[in-house]
């Protein structure tokens, strides 16, 4: 039931008809019975800036991003949280009576899938592949939760300075050792996969509609002991996902990443808790 009361929050990406968001986070505020509203426009990174301006404007209470436009919310709200400035990129905004407040909560979610999977991977190696909003902030997360090493390997775009900067930051102020290397070096990415628990794709590469494509060409690196995981959730198994599991490897999509990560932005817009396992096993089972 929508009234005049009614407090407006949302997901700014694009694609976003295919979120799980939206469902989420209605159940939730049906069962805390909030007079809210969770919504989803398809806004890029071209008209970002006027869609955040209207919807403040507007009052909204507090909205998500997604891909395309993690990165580029850092210059767009009023203050940002310690964490969101390391990792360089935002995925949760709080209007806070007409101040933005920016908050990332991509890697918190991340590192509770990992755990709700079954693995722990305290103490050990990471593989990460991409550079972007989702890779840096699960890098960084997972550096503070104490991982060994993480390697990370990402294309020389617009985003490899920024890595480069998160990485010296992880490894001067956390006891993880992080490096960042060229995708394209197929060797160093061989010899990294080898040595490391756990594989994870940051990137968007195999999302739907391009199911077909996968991020990673050479099948002999997967191994049954070897931990594949991908922040994709649309499709539920990504080429990846599938190959891997055809060698035997463990693998878990971004489904509970998205519900861990967005039951953290729930906390921040409502100050409660959501109903994870209610909302786990009518959306997520």
């Amino acid at each position: 039931m929508i009234t005049g009361h009614t407090k407006l929050t949302g997901l700014l990406g694009s694609p976003v008809a295919h979120s799980i968001s939206p469902m989420m986070h209605n159940e939730a505020f049906k069962y805390h019975d909030l007079d809210y509203v969770y919504l989803c426009f398809d806004v890029n990174t071209d008209n970002l800036k006027v869609a955040v301006d209207g919807l403040k404007t507007a009052g909204i209470h507090g909205f998500n991003l997604t891909m395309p436009n993690k990165n580029l919310m850092c210059e767009l709200v009023d203050e940002i949280t310690p964490a969101a400035k390391i990792i360089g990129a935002i995925n949760t905004v709080l209007n806070d009576n007409g101040k933005l407040i920016g908050y990332n909560t991509d890697g918190v979610g991340y590192m509770q899938a990992v755990k709700d999977a079954g693995h722990d991977i305290i103490g050990k190696n990471m593989t990460l592949l991409g550079a972007g909003g989702a890779a840096t902030a699960i890098a960084a997360q997972a550096a503070l939760d104490g991982v060994a090493s993480i390697n990370i390997f990402s294309i020389k775009d617009q985003f490899y300075d920024r890595a480069q900067k998160m990485v010296d930051t992880i490894n001067s102020t956390t006891s993880c050792k992080a490096c960042l290397y060229d995708l394209a070096d197929k060797t160093m990415l061989n010899n990294s996969i080898a040595n490391s628990q756990i594989l994870t794709n940051g990137t968007s590469v195999g999302m739907a509609p391009n199911v077909e494509n996968c991020i990673i060409t050479d099948e002999s690196i997967f191994r049954p002991d070897l931990i594949v995981s991908d922040v994709i959730y649309n499709p539920k198994e990504t080429k990846l996902l599938r190959i891997a599991k055809e060698h035997g490897c463990p693998v878990f999509n971004g489904l509970y990443m998205l519900l861990y990560q967005g039951a953290e932005a729930f906390k921040i817009w409502t100050g409660k808790e959501m109903p994870v396992e209610i909302v786990k096993e009518k959306y997520f089972s």
